[in-house]
């Protein structure tokens, strides 16, 4: 049975994830606070700053924490800017390096996220599309310097519905008003991104590596 470490697996997307691949794979789970998933090891670690525990064999490596700080570029701090780098980069930073050699040992996949926002400019983005912005050249960089030891991939999803979104989601008017938003007439189930974050991790993805895939229900990709 392979191992897969979720970061961020207790909520969200992270939940979703963990909750599909648990019958198959053994999934260990790191986030702050407490998990209630049965059936996988969870580890509550702060990955800024917490020791990591060691984990002999790792299979596939997915990191799910980050931040939808929406505010325009006046009313942001420079600190806001470095919380959501922090969040979203150097965390997944500090877990890669760490388990670099396991995932080495087993050809692994690592699955991080990214948003719509890198490719579509929208207002009061900048802090999470900087941060964004700079998993996806990431994922490239180390896609080329880990080529046939470890693949990277990025998921790009729109608006999910998960706790992180629950202030654009908040309300029946909301949702549908976000449905309209988006060619498709939908915005995403945090299952559909964990069926593609399945594939990236399985071995039917074994020749993708290095690629940033959008799940943006048309928003970037379709001007009707």
């Amino acid at each position: 049975m392979k191992t897969i470490l979720v970061v961020g697996g207790s909520k969200g997307i992270g939940a979703a994830i963990a909750n599909q691949l648990k019958s198959t794979h053994h999934i260990v789970s790191f986030s702050r606070g407490a998990n209630d998933i049965e059936g996988i090891t969870h580890h509550s670690i702060d990955v800024l700053q917490d020791e990591f525990p060691n984990i002999e064999n790792l299979d596939g490596l997915v990191y799910c924490p980050g931040s939808i700080n929406l505010k325009s570029l006046s009313r942001l701090k420079i600190e806001d800017f470095q919380t959501d780098f922090n969040i979203n980069v150097i965390g997944a930073i500090r877990v890669i390096k760490h388990y670099e050699k396991q995932l080495i040992q087993t050809n692994g996949s690592v699955v991080l996220f990214s948003t719509v926002a890198t490719h579509l400019g929208m207002p009061f983005h900048s802090s999470i599309a900087v941060s964004k912005a700079a998993i996806e050249g990431l994922a490239k960089s180390l896609a080329a310097e880990y080529a046939t030891k470890i693949r990277f991939n990025v998921i790009a999803p729109t608006v999910t519905d998960t706790p992180l979104a629950s202030r654009l989601l908040r309300n029946e008017k909301q949702q549908e008003s976000m449905r309209e938003r988006h060619p498709l007439k939908q915005y995403l189930d945090p299952k559909e991104v964990a069926s593609l974050a399945e594939y990236l991790l399985s071995g039917n993805a074994k020749s993708i590596s290095g690629q940033i895939i959008p799940m943006d229900a048309g928003i970037v990709s379709v001007k009707l």
